[in-house]
């Protein structure tokens, strides 16, 4: 299935690339993709996560043609 993989700020910033669309195996969860892409296990375990806009748990299955995006805790001041 095809996915689109979107990174903000920090996580942007690590992975060097803003946008991707990549191919991924069915029944794929969020915490599995997260754990295939991010390589940075402080940046994997504080990572938020939005599925089409959507806050969503690492337990979401993805679906063909979802949007992910992945973004570091956001703080205020």
């Amino acid at each position: 299935m095809n996915i689109c993989v979107k990174y903000f700020a920090s996580i942007r910033d690590e992975m060097g690339i803003e946008t991707k669309n990549i191919q991924v195996c069915e029944d794929l969860s969020v915490n599995d993709l997260l754990n295939q892409l991010i390589k940075n296990e402080s940046i994997a375990r504080t990572a938020l996560v939005a599925v089409n806009h959507k806050y969503v748990d690492r337990n979401f299955k993805l679906k063909d043609g979802d949007e992910v995006a992945f973004f570091p805790p956001v703080t205020g001041g």
